[in-house]
C-alpha cells in the first residue's frame, strides 16, 4: 500500500463530503488506483461518488455467524462477499464497513476481515478511509499507518471539541500518523483567533476553514452527487487548495 488518508470528525460537518472531493481531487491528479473505505456506519461516501452499494461488509460478517455454505471455509466465504461489496468506480474501487456490530462475539469475524482488508488494500497504490468519529473501524479492521489524518469539523464548539477529542484519541491508539490537519468546514467568516485548545491541540499552521457553500445543500436536496460540483464552487475550490497543499509532495513522488 502507498499513501494512505483517513477522514474524521462528528456527523453533519461535510466529512463525507469532503473525502469525495479529496478522491475527485487524486482522480484528477493521476493519483490512482484508490481503495476508498466507508467505516462510517451510516454509509453513504457512494452518494457522494455517485455509485450504487448493494452490499456492506456487516453483511459478510452477520452471515459468516450463520450462513457459510457446507463445504466452504470460513476464509474463502469472506473473501468472496468482500470481492461481491466491492464497488468500482472511475478511477476507484468502493467497499463499505456498514452498520456496527449487533450481540455477540464478532471476534472471529473481525479478525478475519481485519486479515483480508489489510492484504486488499496492499493492491492500491493509495487509500482514503471515511471514518466514524470514534475511529474505532480504522483501529480494529486496517492498516495501522495513516499518512494523513484530515479531521473536518463545522465552526460550532462542538463539532471543534469532538475534532480535539478525535486527535487526542488516535494519539493513544497502536496507530502511527504522519500528519494531522484540522479543516473546519461551513464557514461564513474567517474568525479572527481559533479557541485555545483547538490551537493548543492541532497548532495554527495545522488549521485551514473552507467555506460555507450554497450548491452543497442544492445537490443534496436533489440526489445529486456532490463529486460533480462545478469546478468554480467555492468549496470545490477552497478544498483543492488545501489538497495542492497537503499532497503535493505525495504528487512529486509519483509524476
Amino acid at each position: 500500500m502507498g499513501l494512505c488518508i483517513a477522514l474524521g470528525g462528528k456527523g453533519g460537518t461535510g466529512k463525507t463530503t469532503i473525502a469525495g472531493l479529496l478522491i475527485r481531487y487524486m482522480i484528477r491528479q493521476g493519483m490512482k488506483p484508490i481503495l476508498a473505505i466507508d467505516a462510517d456506519s451510516n454509509s453513504n461516501l457512494n452518494d457522494v461518488l455517485g455509485v450504487p452499494l448493494d452490499e456492506t461488509l456487516s453483511d459478510a460478517r452477520e452471515m459468516m455467524k450463520t450462513s457459510v455454505p457446507v463445504g466452504m471455509t470460513k476464509d474463502v466465504f469472506m473473501e468472496m462477499k468482500i470481492e461481491q461489496s466491492l464497488v468500482e468506480g472511475d478511477g476507484f474501487d468502493l467497499i463499505a464497513m456498514g452498520r456496527p456490530e449487533g450481540p455477540g462475539c464478532y471476534c472471529a469475524a473481525n479478525n478475519l476481515l481485519s486479515r483480508l482488508i489489510e492484504r486488499l488494500m496492499k493492491n492500491y497504490d493509495y487509500v482514503v478511509v471515511d471514518n466514524e468519529a470514534g475511529m474505532e473501524h480504522f483501529s480494529r479492521l486496517t492498516q495501522k499507518d495513516i499518512d494523513l489524518l484530515l479531521l473536518v469539523s463545522d465552526p460550532s464548539r462542538r463539532g471543534l471539541t469532538a475534532a480535539c477529542r478525535i486527535a487526542e484519541l488516535v494519539r493513544s491508539l497502536p496507530i502511527r500518523v504522519r500528519e494531522t490537519v484540522l479543516a473546519v468546514n461551513q464557514l461564513q467568516t474567517v474568525p479572527a483567533s481559533w479557541p485555545p485548545d483547538v490551537l493548543e491541540t492541532f497548532g495554527p499552521e495545522r488549521i485551514v476553514g473552507l467555506p460555507a457553500d450554497p450548491l452543497l445543500a442544492e445537490y443534496d436536496l436533489e440526489g445529486r452527487p456532490t463529486i460533480t460540483l462545478p469546478d468554480d464552487a467555492p468549496v470545490v475550490k477552497a478544498a483543492e487548495s488545501l489538497f495542492d497543499r497537503l499532497l503535493g509532495k505525495y504528487k512529486q513522488k509519483t509524476s
